[in-house]
């Protein structure tokens, strides 16, 4: 990063800018790196409001955007500077969900298999009687038929047909 930028940040955007370092990203969890990401996305869009607002107002004094171009470049640099962290920052949180994500999934998997595992008999005597047998199978099945689920199913499909190839004209 150039020294000159870091140089002319305030306090509170420096230290920023210090939280996304390798060492201190590594040390968050994922509730924390979100948290981090919305302070610094909301730095940027800051910046950049400032860039676009202050480069559209100097194009009517200077005379054009090229022109004008280079008097705004302070909040240029600092708005590419937030989008660069942003960016670190934004990987850090992929990563996190996705160790989260793997966690739950084996999680999940460990809890699938303790309960296939478990005998009939053990997880027939834990559910209570109700939970046991269903109340009412016939109020899951639809109401009024034309001849069985197959051919529902085959009218369904033929009409989902019809409509794809009427979308794709």
């Amino acid at each position: 990063m150039n020294q000159g930028l870091l140089n002319s940040l305030t306090e509170a955007e420096r230290l920023l800018v210090a939280e996304t370092e390798r060492d201190a990203l590594k040390s968050l969890d994922e509730d924390e790196l979100l948290e981090l990401h919305q302070r610094i996305r909301r730095a940027r869009t800051k910046y950049v409001k400032n860039y676009r607002r202050g480069a559209s107002a100097s194009v009517a004094k200077v005379g054009g955007r090229g022109l004008s171009y280079p008097k705004n470049q302070r909040d240029r640099d600092k708005a590419e500077l937030f989008e660069t962290v942003l960016a670190q920052v934004s990987r850090e949180v992929a990563a996190a969900a996705r160790r989260s994500s793997m966690e739950l999934r084996s999680e999940r998997l460990e809890a699938a298999r303790a309960a296939k595992s478990a005998a009939p008999a053990a997880r027939a005597a834990a559910q209570p009687a109700s939970a046991a047998q269903p109340e009412s199978v016939a109020a899951r099945r639809a109401t009024k038929t034309t001849g069985g689920l197959k051919k529902d199913a085959s009218t369904r499909a033929a009409g989902a047909r019809r409509q794809a190839k009427r979308d794709a004209r």
